[in-house]
């Protein structure tokens, strides 16, 4: 593991040790770890759409509006090769939170994303991307089918 020192003045490093004691971290280090990955992954999804990700796709809408629950759903059987799980929770009497797991080619989740959210009278839609890598071709056993697995990309 490589080291390194930082320097910071005495209210920023305040505010960081507040900022990591109500996430929770035990030390700097880890908190400075995750912001170098936050950062690292920031960055490679500025890039143009490559590879493979896994993906939440998040978003709120009005289930009284004419159809919208059922072109959503549409929507998701429409792309079932890229829909993992998808979480349906009642906010109040009207609006409803759905949280869609998504694996696949990264432009046709960002596509699909895109198309969902663009749907009239869904808001605050949020897409999280996490890049994945090719960790192995392998099958399991002598009959079974040649397969990659994914993992998030380092």
């Amino acid at each position: 593991m490589d080291r390194f020192t930082i320097s910071l003045d005495e209210a920023l490093a305040s505010q960081f040790d507040q900022l990591i004691a109500a996430r929770g971290y035990s030390n700097r280090s880890e908190a400075v770890r995750d912001l170098i990955r936050g950062a690292i992954e920031s960055d490679r999804l500025r890039d143009p759409p490559a590879g493979h990700c896994v993906a939440n796709l998040s978003y709120v809408f009005n289930h009284h509006e004419r159809l919208l629950a059922e072109r959503l759903t549409g929507l998701q059987h429409d792309h079932h090769d890229l829909t993992v799980a998808a979480m349906h929770s009642h906010l109040d009497h009207d609006n409803c939170l759905e949280s869609v797991i998504l694996k696949g080619a990264t432009a046709e989740i960002r596509q699909f994303a895109d198309l969902l959210m663009a749907e009239s009278g869904v808001r605050h839609g949020k897409l999280n991307l996490i890049a994945l890598e090719p960790e192995n071709h392998h099958a399991h056993d002598e009959h079974g089918i040649e397969h990659v697995h994914y993992r998030p990309a380092r």
